[in-house]
């Protein structure tokens, strides 16, 4: 192994590598710089992370019968926030909620699943436990829509909405059973509750928002549009990430992962499917004046990643964190 003045840090014996709180031994300028754009310069313990957990999106309710139409599946819980105290070898576990699956029996859609921050108090920090609510899927025949982080859309009969979680959601359309065709009721979104159903229509999927955390602005969070009769328009998804509901049709999935967006609901006998919702997302930011963490694990491909003066891990499946 390395040995001698000035090798990594190596003084006598093996290398030393740098700690998030401490680079041993002696250290020339220029490793210095590469540890600095290795980004394994120790640095302070951050005193404020910006963090944004988001649940997974549920699914559209499955209308698996002739008369009957699904609701749109309702986005997952939408947190932002600080943490602004953080002790040396606190652990961070990092749960992220996946997207309800596709319904394809005949009922309310399949939810969500929740995502989290949690960590055991470390003096001087307390104990953290910083949870986002699963989307609730969409109503049915026979099935009202399901309530969560925001509500699922209802269906035509009941025609009864989920309600959301505020402040991470919000409420679901509700549906309609009106002549001359049913709707179901858009799912609820973050920035909105979803339209209500109607005899000539599907409610469209209460809308999303746009955030910046992860170094480019994502839309999250729309909820899933409200299936229709055949020969109706059917609800279209929230901001453009929500599912699109079915007219006679199967129901589409939300198109982008890691929204944590609601799936469209269904319409029709053997084909009226919920689509699926979309998984959730765990993002953690904070100032390049600050150490990065002694450990990471589970951080997204393409991060963590150094931009406008931050650092940012991005968590699309779980993990940890840690500073010591």
């Amino acid at each position: 192994m390395p040995v001698g003045l000035g090798v990594n840090g190596g003084v006598f014996g093996a290398v030393n590598l740098p700690a998030s709180g401490v680079a041993r031994g002696v250290w020339t300028i220029n490793e210095q710089f590469r540890a600095l754009d290795n980004e394994t310069w120790p640095g302070p313990i951050p005193t404020t992370v910006e963090y944004l957990v988001l649940a997974g999106g549920a699914s559209g309710g499955c209308g698996g019968g002739s008369g009957s139409v699904g609701g749109g599946g309702g986005a997952g819980g939408y947190r932002t926030g600080n943490i602004t105290s953080i002790g040396s070898g606190q652990l961070f576990t990092i749960t992220v909620g996946a997207g309800g699956a596709q319904k394809t029996t005949s009922g309310v859609g399949n939810p969500g699943f929740n995502s989290s921050i949690t960590a055991p108090a470390k003096s001087p920090a307390p104990s953290y436990s910083i949870s986002s609510t699963n989307g609730g899927g969409g109503g049915a025949n026979g099935a009202v829509g399901a309530s969560g982080g925001s509500g699922g859309g209802g269906g035509n009969n009941p025609v009864t909405a989920g309600s959301g979680s505020p402040p991470q959601g919000n409420n679901g359309g509700t549906g309609s059973n009106t002549n001359p065709a049913a709707g179901g009721g858009g799912g609820g979104g973050i920035g909105s509750a979803g339209s209500n159903g109607s005899g000539t229509a599907g409610g469209n999927g209460g809308t999303g928002t746009a955030n910046s955390i992860t170094g480019s602005s994502v839309t999250y969070a729309g909820g899933g549009g409200g299936g229709c009769t055949a020969g109706r328009p059917a609800g279209s998804g929230g901001s453009g990430v929500g599912g699109n509901g079915g007219a006679g049709a199967a129901g589409s999935a939300a198109p982008n992962a890691f929204t944590g967006s609601g799936g469209g609901g269904g319409q029709g006998t053997s084909t009226g499917f919920g689509g699926a919702g979309s998984s959730g997302i765990v993002v953690l930011k904070f100032s390049t004046a600050f150490g990065p963490p002694t450990t990471a694990t589970g951080v997204a491909t393409g991060y963590p990643i150094v931009t406008g003066g931050y650092r940012i891990y991005v968590w699309q499946g779980n993990g940890t964190i840690a500073w010591t």
